[in-house]
């Protein structure tokens, strides 16, 4: 999957981009749109499958989502390093999502998010192993939440602020692609992106030590 998520950019940046992906990001077809954020939607449920197939438990469901999300965009880059010799570097912007809108950041965030899910789903699969019914608490579950959101905010608050200036009718959906036409990423919040890192870190840590057997069990 990794694999094919690389050649269907391949194709479309054959498209768009002829000379190179770079920003500004150039107008596509809203059919074309459409059918991208479709297939986005396509590739959570095919992500989704493996856990759903592994486990009927939700817990171990979900976890398995992030160990396969993970791999998955992780494979994504290396293809693409492969076919396009791109990125030239960990730091170079890319778009991320379409859903709800667009993301965007330096290729290194996603992959060290990428690294973090697969902590997280080693955490609590090494956990239930070991002890029955291990999962986070709801005061992990809180600070995992607050850690998503904080990244969520930094890899799409450059664009949303982009689009409330220009577009303010189009911040989502297939019609915020379009309106991005001349926007030019030039910084990413990299204290808030480190501290939700090392929040969502700390709940790893603190989830591997729990999750070990409980005396003389």
């Amino acid at each position: 999957m990794g694999f094919l998520e690389a050649a269907v950019v391949v194709y479309l940046r054959a498209l768009a981009y002829p000379g190179g992906f770079s920003f500004p990001l150039q107008p596509l077809d809203g059919q074309l749109v459409l059918t991208e954020l479709l297939r986005e939607l396509a590739t959570l449920v095919m992500l989704m499958a493996p856990g759903a197939l592994l486990t009927p438990r939700r817990m171990e469901r979900f976890a398995w989502f992030c160990w396969t999300f993970a791999v998955w965009d992780l494979a994504y880059y290396a293809f693409l390093k492969f076919l396009l010799g791109w990125p030239s570097s960990l730091l170079t912007w890319d778009v991320l999502f379409l859903l709800p809108t667009v993301w965007v950041g330096p290729v290194l965030a996603p992959c060290m998010v990428s690294v973090g899910l697969m902590a997280l789903a080693a955490a609590i699969l090494r956990g239930r192993s070991r002890v029955a019914g291990f999962g986070p608490s709801r005061w992990q579950w809180a600070m995992l939440s607050v850690a998503g959101a904080i990244i969520l905010y930094t890899f799409m608050a450059g664009p949303v602020d982009h689009l409330l200036a220009a577009a303010p009718a189009r911040i989502m959906g297939a019609t915020a692609m379009p309106a991005l036409a001349g926007y030019v990423p030039s910084h990413f919040s990299w204290p808030w992106f480190l501290f939700a890192c090392a929040l969502a870190a700390a709940v790893v840590v603190v989830m591997f030590r729990q999750g070990r057997p409980r005396a003389g069990g």
